[in-house]
């Protein structure tokens, strides 16, 4: 479906990139060199999303993201050169949808982009079920299939499962996965973390596809792939 997206970058390159790239895909496109225009674009124009950089010439991005979550519904993707994981998951805990590390690939910009619209026009009720490829996840009856076959999952594994699968296509961090799948009562570590997702990609993936289905962002979290 056609959006209308807001471009923040201060490299006018990038935004005509980006605005070729988004116009060829049906979107709309309104562009901001600076996080005081974009602000006041996210206003007046609402946006549907915002394909945002963090290295502005007014104030960092980071500290723009909270300021656009506030302004609107739109989701918001990060596109910027920083790759330092800290970032990446400082901008995911501020309220970011995504992150995309330039230079980036415009194909995997559009999916990613696709997969977020998709995540905030369901996100008024949770799914009942969430479907990726011949893997079926019933939330209703805490029920995990593979085809025709039901995958035995323990409590955790459905867990942390449930809880990729209600973000599908979209990165997890860690933070918010030991923090919500681990109770008060227990004591959520990195490392069982680990456990619970090499046991998952054993009963869901393929031998030898080690990440076609959860795929891993090194040092952020976890992400179910939309695709397959």
């Amino acid at each position: 479906m056609p959006a209308r997206i807001l471009v923040v970058d201060d490299d006018a390159a990038i935004r005509r990139l980006l605005r070729n790239t988004l116009v060829r895909a049906g979107h709309d496109v309104i562009e901001a060199g600076d996080g005081r225009t974009a602000l006041r674009h996210a206003a007046a124009g609402h946006p549907d999303a915002v394909l945002l950089d963090l290295g502005l010439p007014d104030r960092d991005g980071l500290g723009l993201i909270p300021l656009l979550r506030a302004a609107g519904e739109a989701v918001i993707l990060v596109v910027s050169a920083r790759d330092a994981v800290e970032e990446k998951v400082t901008a995911l805990d501020l309220g970011a949808d995504d992150f995309v590390t330039k230079p980036f690939d415009t194909d995997e910009l559009l999916a990613r982009l696709r997969v977020a619209l998709r995540h905030r026009e369901r996100s008024g009720a949770p799914p009942h079920i969430v479907r990726r490829g011949d893997l079926t996840i019933d939330f209703d009856t805490r029920t995990v299939r593979r085809g025709d076959t039901d995958l035995h999952l323990t409590r955790k594994e459905y867990d942390v499962l449930g809880l990729l699968a209600r973000h599908i296509g979209r990165v997890v961090t860690h933070d918010r996965i030991l923090t919500t799948c681990w109770s008060g009562g227990e004591d959520p570590r990195i490392e069982y973390l680990r456990i619970i997702i090499r046991n998952l990609r054993q009963k869901l993936e393929p031998p030898g596809a080690i990440g076609s289905v959860i795929a891993n962002e090194l040092g952020v979290g976890y992400r179910l792939r939309a695709d397959g």
